[in-house]
């Protein structure tokens, strides 16, 4: 499958047919990604797994021109879009809970299994905060927890997509998990 993906992954940045059959290909592994980030969010989400792949991907080639390296780039760009389009849902669940002008609900109103999605989109909006602070520090370590937190990968997979050892992403791992946590706290 790598190699069928890396060849379809050159001619998808100028083909929409190309990228259509790259789109079947992938929707798998896509899915299995978004299942995994979605996972760790609760079962109270109203986004599922197949707009955020669908969401994803349609950022992944927004003016129809874009090329990936080969496959590890492309998984890469992937997780980054799936972080960007769950940081957009959880910011627009905050401008909803803030109200956008709408007239206050009476309290009895309130779906409980809504305040706790809030809660969770507040905290992802600061964990992408920190993420960004990450990036201009150590942009392998944010590559490291994009594809661990987003995508859901193991030390293992990450390993193999960036082509570094298991140990150096260990040790990546740790410091993003180290510097998110001090970010986020204060």
């Amino acid at each position: 499958m790598a190699e069928n993906v890396t060849q379809l992954l050159a001619a998808a940045g100028t083909d929409p047919e190309q990228r259509g059959r790259l789109f079947q290909l992938v929707y798998g592994e896509l899915q299995r990604l978004a299942r995994r980030e979605l996972g760790a969010r609760g079962q109270d989400q109203t986004l599922s797994t197949g707009p955020l792949v669908h969401e994803a991907y349609m950022k992944l080639f927004p003016g129809g021109d874009k090329s990936f390296e080969n496959r590890r780039h492309f998984f890469g760009a992937a997780a980054r879009a799936m972080r960007q389009v769950a940081i957009d849902y959880a910011r627009a669940r905050l401008a909803e809970r803030r109200g956008e002008g709408r007239k206050p609900l009476n309290i009895d109103d309130i779906d409980p299994s809504l305040m706790q999605l809030d809660s969770h989109a507040e905290e992802l909006v600061h964990l992408d905060a920190a993420l960004t602070q990450l990036g201009e520090v150590d942009a392998r370590a944010l590559q490291v927890a994009e594809l661990r937190y987003f995508a859901g990968m193991e030390v293992a997979e990450i390993a193999e997509a960036l082509a570094l050892s298991e140990a150096t992403i260990k040790r990546d791992s740790r410091f993003a998990r180290e510097f998110l946590e001090a970010a986020i706290a204060g």
